[in-house]
């Protein structure tokens, strides 16, 4: 390798993606430039409102680029003109074309949350909460033309506990996404070559992007997938869910096992521990809860406007 700075092209959007640009900045390459959505509404004012990435780059004083699309000739040749030696792809949005692939002289790395080839695609982290997954993890990736196929150069690992939410293993992974990266960094950089390991044919799953109609707690379903549902949907998009009547975003509950005869939905009881609802298998104990128009309270809480519901038995 030359004595020039080592190059990087960062290129995310969330703010799962910014402590990966830190490992960028803090392993003496030089970020060159950082690609990033363009800025999109948020909040009730619908006020147009730049990524994470963004705020990061720009209090770093790192130039951004926030195009629609890189299959332009005139959007290839500016990133082309940065000259990069890596570029460094985490949670962007954007299909990177063959020819952005093969730009930079190490080709695009990929920072993604899951075991490989498990969990392919958009929402890896709620689909293993979701479908019961022992551990997750991430994995620094060779990019390629197909989506999240290409080998694996490092990765790290981590269980997946009942107290997981969406939310807890997001940071998780986005802490271990920006130490795997650092490792990756620090050995290129001093002239090492990573061995890249072909993801296995067999065991390939596709995490889908979220629908927002999956919130919707139906219990006619076992009280554990509901559990997960509620814990993988923490903090968006909340789990829905009807109790007596009244219809509510559900934030945490747990699984429990209870024999009973009771219709699914109904209250099984109510008090300190939570609010028992029946399910096609076992109950779930709801623990905190949003009415419409309210914020996040407790089940006791709840329980003190609708006093009628410690009475409830099925």
């Amino acid at each position: 390798m030359s004595d020039r700075t080592f190059r990087i092209v960062f290129a995310g959007t969330p703010d799962f993606s910014v402590p990966c640009l830190e490992a960028c900045r803090s392993s003496g390459a030089e970020v060159v430039a950082v690609y990033t959505q363009p800025d999109r509404p948020a909040g009730r004012g619908r006020k147009l409102t730049p990524s994470p990435v963004k705020q990061a780059a720009l209090a770093a004083g790192i130039p951004v680029e926030q195009p629609e699309s890189l299959k332009s000739a005139d959007i290839q040749a500016t990133l082309a003109a940065y000259g990069a030696d890596l570029m460094v792809v985490v949670a962007y949005g954007l299909i990177l074309p063959r020819k952005v692939l093969a730009m930079p002289r190490l080709g695009c790395w990929n920072v993604h949350a899951s075991l490989l080839p498990r969990w392919r695609g958009a929402a890896p982290i709620q689909r293993a909460i979701l479908a019961g997954d022992a551990e997750s993890g991430v994995d620094l990736m060779q990019m390629e033309a197909g989506l999240d196929t290409g080998p694996v150069l490092l990765g790290r690992r981590t269980p997946i506990s009942r107290e997981d939410t969406g939310g807890t293993l997001h940071d998780r992974l986005s802490a271990l996404g920006a130490e795997v990266l650092a490792e990756g960094l620090a050995q290129v950089m001093a002239g090492a070559t990573l061995l890249p390991h072909p993801q296995p044919e067999a065991g390939v799953t596709y995490a889908h992007k979220l629908d927002k109609a999956e919130a919707r707690l139906d219990f006619a379903r076992p009280a554990m997938e509901l559990e997960r549902q509620v814990r993988a949907f923490d903090p968006w998009p909340v789990a829905e869910g009807e109790l007596a009547g009244e219809s509510l975003r559900i934030w945490a509950a747990q699984a429990i096992e209870r024999e009973h005869a009771a219709a699914p939905g109904s209250v099984l009881s109510a008090g300190r521990d939570g609010i028992e609802m029946a399910c096609g298998q076992g109950a779930l104990r709801i623990t905190a809860l949003q009415r419409a128009g309210g914020k996040r309270i407790g089940a006791v809480d709840y329980l003190n406007a609708r006093p009628e519901l410690r009475r409830a038995q099925a």
